[in-house]
């Protein structure tokens, strides 16, 4: 494998920040859209809180997502600068599809799909690496799945803890407490979306032998993950917000907590055991969780639908623009 130029290098190393500046603009909803839309912060100061969090992640989790973007789902072996250009192009082209339309897609099964779609034009099925693969696709209906049930049980739990109070004591207690279950959210978020970028740029140094022969992540492209998803959370997501905070369901402050703390538990746990999962996903079946545990009409399931429907078409949409991008650039090679 030849040696990639310096400038293309760095090249390649910002359009990977590029795109995890958008995962962070893209998904700003999902850390803020139910602490905004119960009117606990307002929008500006939310994404400062998000974007806090978002960045002080790395202290509290290994990179096992790292390494499973890195190694885990296509072969390192085959992996190159057109591999990795053609993948990031099919993320965050979705991205921006989706960004438009107001859609909550997943920016990381986008970035899964652009990069077994460019790995697959290049060498085939035989690179593709099924067991990391398999856990991705899990947890695309694993993940929403138990987000739901733990803001479900959260929901009825905590109701039945202030079946005596008063609606306004729950509402102020509430209204407390949320900072510190956006918070954690906002941890998981950083710590399982920050680093699927870094598992990018991590490979693409590995690809040009520059990580000493054997695959890690430094900590300068931790830092600078970290701080690109940061910026990006900074921006905000308005037009996810509105679909994420009210158009899904209406909240108050006690399940806005219950949908945070659900999604939260579900992050920390796939961060740990090295899933990358979609943040998008959870946070929205924990919020659907919440409006079912009112009753089953309080959510918009059309709304829900069609994002289930933009779930379904990220990764293959991403698979194909990403093949289609290394084709063309095999072409011009």
């Amino acid at each position: 494998m030849t040696a990639l130029a310096l400038p293309w290098l760095f090249g390649l190393i910002a359009v990977a920040l590029f795109f995890d500046f958008l995962n962070g603009l893209h998904d700003a909803a999902n850390s803020i859209a139910t602490i905004v839309s119960t009117r606990v912060l307002r929008p500006r100061y939310a994404v400062l809180w998000a974007a806090f969090f978002n960045f002080i992640a790395f202290l509290f989790f290994g990179l096992h997502v790292a390494q499973t973007l890195g190694t885990g789902i296509v072969d390192a072996s085959i992996v190159d600068a057109r591999v990795i250009f053609a993948a990031l192009v099919g993320a965050i082209s979705w991205n921006i599809a989706t960004w438009v339309l107001g859609i909550p897609s997943s920016s990381s099964h986008a970035l899964v799909g652009g990069l077994v779609g460019a790995g697959l034009a290049k060498a085939g099925l035989s690179v593709v690496v099924w067991g990391g693969l398999g856990k991705t696709v899990a947890a695309i209906v694993l993940s929403p799945l138990l987000g739901f049930l733990l803001a479900l049980v959260l929901v009825l739990a905590v109701s039945w803890l202030c079946v005596r109070a008063t609606p306004f004591a729950v509402d102020r207690s509430f209204r407390v407490l949320q900072f510190v279950s956006a918070s954690l959210y906002s941890l998981g978020h950083g710590g399982n979306d920050a680093q699927k970028t870094m598992g990018i740029i991590a490979v693409l140094l590995y690809s040009q032998g520059l990580l000493g022969g054997e695959f890690h992540v430094p900590l300068w492209v931790v830092l600078a993950c970290q701080t690109a998803m940061a910026l990006g959370t900074l921006f905000g997501g308005w037009r996810i917000v509105h679909t994420m905070g009210s158009k899904i369901t209406r909240l108050n402050p006690m399940q806005g907590f219950c949908a945070e703390t659900g999604g939260a538990i579900t992050l920390f746990a796939a961060t740990w055991l090295g899933v990358p999962v979609s943040t998008t996903h959870t946070i929205t079946g924990a919020i659907v969780g919440v409006g079912a545990a009112r009753r089953a009409s309080a959510v918009r399931w059309g709304i829900a639908g069609d994002i289930v429907v933009a779930w379904v078409l990220t990764m293959p949409a991403a698979g194909l623009i990403g093949a289609g991008c290394y084709g063309l650039t095999a072409l011009f090679g």
